[in-house]
């Protein structure tokens, strides 16, 4: 048993301990007790409903649902306070990478390896569209307003990647699948398309590891990101500030960036160890988490990292590391906060979805 109080030791995430703050015996007696667990103490919540490796998270607007995809085919909603599965959206044949909710939480989107990306009925899990493609489907996100997608699709059997942006029917017996807009792609997969404020750009990053501003309008090429001061691999993730004015991704080079939405400009860069496969913004506190591991082809479970893997946080400004959350049994793969930025979930290459509530400690924590 602890003889400390919480209070009395140094700040932690829920009580799982910022690895930098606290001494190495420390560290030793939180792991002796992790076999049995203190009354009170909180823990994440572990989530498994899925067969496969985790690729990406969403929360809806209000925080209450939280939607996972994988490679197993079939994306998952829950109750983002408890962990409890609600159900689930069956029709992909291949993994799914990504999705989205609508702002009123009626309608979820989301992009398949199996060449579709399909629209679902949110509460009864019944499809609603399918969008059919040359090649598999990689990013999808809803305009603000949800009258228009922006989805990638990857370069395949010759074929460029492209950005097309759809329009979403408010009736989906009107839905139709023609492009407003194409815009064929850089060189390699583009794996993140979100839009810039307004709607009136489209922000993507990929295998080239350029960031691109383009013209949702017109598909006109408007910036690009400097490739001197911005990421030198590939960039595996990118997750928009709340209101939307900066954003923040992750790469294959050890680092992730924060970025002006409108300017492109860097404005900060986060160093860790390992190649970043996931980054989220705190909408409540000056925080950014990152969260990755090496390739998942590298990846062994049994090695001596096992339970190690770790979702880092840092300073957003200081740009300093504040601490982190250990526990997958391989790479993170996705990170995403609650919009009330009391709660964070991970998802990794173990199949699991990790939710963690912050205890008190986390929201005093002083720099």
């Amino acid at each position: 048993m602890r003889t400390q109080t919480a209070s009395a030791r140094a700040p932690s995430l829920l009580g799982l301990g910022f690895l930098d703050l606290r001494s190495p015996r420390e560290e030793e007696e939180e792991e002796e007790e992790e076999e049995g667990g203190e009354a009170g103490e909180m823990r994440p919540i572990l989530m498994k409903g899925h067969e496969r490796p985790l690729t990406f998270l969403r929360y809806n607007r209000e925080g209450d649902l939280l939607f996972s995809c994988a490679k197993d085919h079939t994306p998952t909603v829950w109750f983002a306070d408890n962990g409890e599965r609600l159900g689930t959206y069956r029709g992909h044949n291949g993994a799914v990478w990504c999705c989205d909710v609508s702002r009123d939480s009626t309608r979820l989107i989301t992009g398949s390896a199996d060449q579709t990306v399909k629209l679902w009925d949110v509460q009864t899990g019944a499809q609603l569209y399918s969008f059919n493609f040359d090649s598999p489907a990689r990013a999808v996100e809803f305009s603000v307003g949800d009258k228009l997608a922006v989805i990638t699709t990857d370069p395949f059997m010759g074929n460029p990647s492209t950005i097309q942006v759809k329009q979403i029917a408010k009736d989906s017996s009107q839905q139709t699948s023609e492009s407003v807009l194409t815009i064929k792609g850089p060189q390699g997969r583009i794996n993140r398309a979100v839009w810039g404020p307004l709607n009136k750009t489209i922000i993507s990053g990929g295998e080239d590891a350029v960031l691109r501003i383009w013209d949702s309008e017109t598909g006109k090429l408007l910036k690009e990101a400097d490739q001197e001061s911005g990421h030198q691999k590939t960039i595996t993730s990118l997750s928009k500030s709340a209101d939307g004015s900066h954003f923040l991704t992750g790469s294959l080079d050890k680092t992730a960036k924060l970025w002006d939405a409108r300017t492109l400009t860097l404005l900060k860069t986060y160093a860790s160890e390992r190649p970043v496969n996931a980054v989220a913004i705190s909408p409540l506190l000056d925080h950014v988490v990152i969260g990755g591991g090496q390739e998942a082809s590298h990846v062994t479970t049994t090695d001596r990292r096992a339970g190690k893997f770790e979702a880092k946080f840092f300073h957003k400004i200081l740009q300093e590391e504040i601490g982190g959350v250990k526990g997958h049994f391989g790479p993170i793969n996705s990170l995403a906060f609650n919009p009330d930025g009391r709660s964070f979930s991970s998802g990794g290459e173990d199949g699991y979805v990790r939710l963690h509530h912050f205890d008190p400690d986390y929201f005093n924590i002083k720099m």
